[in-house]
């Protein structure tokens, strides 16, 4: 994981993504490329016969949106005494910044497919707000995985993971793209919650073909209970002290976990650490 992608735009959130992007950052010697996150300059002009001066007032936001983007990229990098990154050799822990990058969340997708992991802070409350939408867009769109980070800045990352294993594909992704992390890990732990499952190989399957790829690891089976599974998943991972979840996302459709809720959903609005996912 030596190619890191930090959407980066103004705002609270964007302390513990770095925070998580630099632990990421410095477990494996990567660059940490940022650049301006904001909303399409198309969709903020208003319809209306003043839309000339509409869109003039609306390209000057978006400039000053991209300047506090770089601040805050550029002000954490330094404070933390990384060096840019310089040349086109090897990556070493350091950073760059996208200058010119386009307006509009489908930037996330495309230009991430050539990154190790994109970071992103963890969406809002609302199913449809746009950090849902630029995390959907890097999940089903870049083709990599992503590490969303928590609302606190997390002390550690993998050294002690819970996977949450249903047997899907999804979940089979997701623990191909962590393999880096998971060869480096203290303690594993493959966790399958009854009923929340699909057809596929079991816990002790995953955890078998990661002794074959010398990694260790324990599992365990959680009774079906009334809670929903990501809420067990959740408290089993804080039970442990685990510093990073590894979860397949969205097994189920996203319409059917709009509606009738999700192990995804669930982990994405209830989090406390870092979460890598994959679909």
């Amino acid at each position: 994981m030596k190619a890191i992608l930090v959407p980066t735009e103004h705002g609270s959130a964007m302390t513990s993504a770095l925070d998580t992007a630099l632990l990421l950052a410095r477990k494996f010697g990567s660059c940490i490329e940022g650049f301006s996150l904001r909303p399409a300059v198309a969709d903020l002009v208003a319809m209306d016969p003043d839309s000339g001066l509409t869109m003039v007032a609306v390209k000057e936001n978006d400039a000053e949106m991209v300047r506090q983007a770089e601040e805050v990229f550029r002000s954490f990098m330094q404070s933390h005494q990384l060096p840019e990154r310089t040349g086109e050799g090897p990556a070493s822990l350091s950073w760059s910044w996208l200058k010119d990058a386009p307006s509009g969340h489908d930037f996330v997708g495309s230009y991430g497919r050539v990154f190790d992991a994109i970071v992103l802070a963890r969406p809002g409350d609302e199913w449809q707000s746009p950090s849902m939408i630029t995390l959907e867009t890097a999940l089903f769109e870049s083709g990599r995985p992503v590490l969303i980070a928590p609302p606190s800045s997390p002390r550690s990352l993998g050294t002690n993971v819970l996977v949450a294993w249903n047997c899907s594909t999804e979940q089979a992704r997701s623990m191909a793209d962590a393999m880096p992390l998971l060869r480096m890990a203290e303690r594993i732990t493959i966790c399958t919650v009854e009923g929340a499952t699909v057809a596929g190989p079991s816990g002790e399957q995953m955890a078998r073909s990661l002794r074959m790829n010398g990694i260790a690891s324990e599992t365990i089976t959680l009774k079906a209970s009334k809670r929903p599974a990501g809420e067990v998943i959740l408290a089993k991972a804080d039970e442990l002290g685990c510093d990073l979840i590894i979860k397949g996302a969205y097994t189920q459709s996203r319409l059917r976990q709009m509606i009738f809720g999700g192990t995804t959903r669930y982990v994405l609005a209830n989090a406390k650490l870092p979460v890598l996912m994959a679909h």
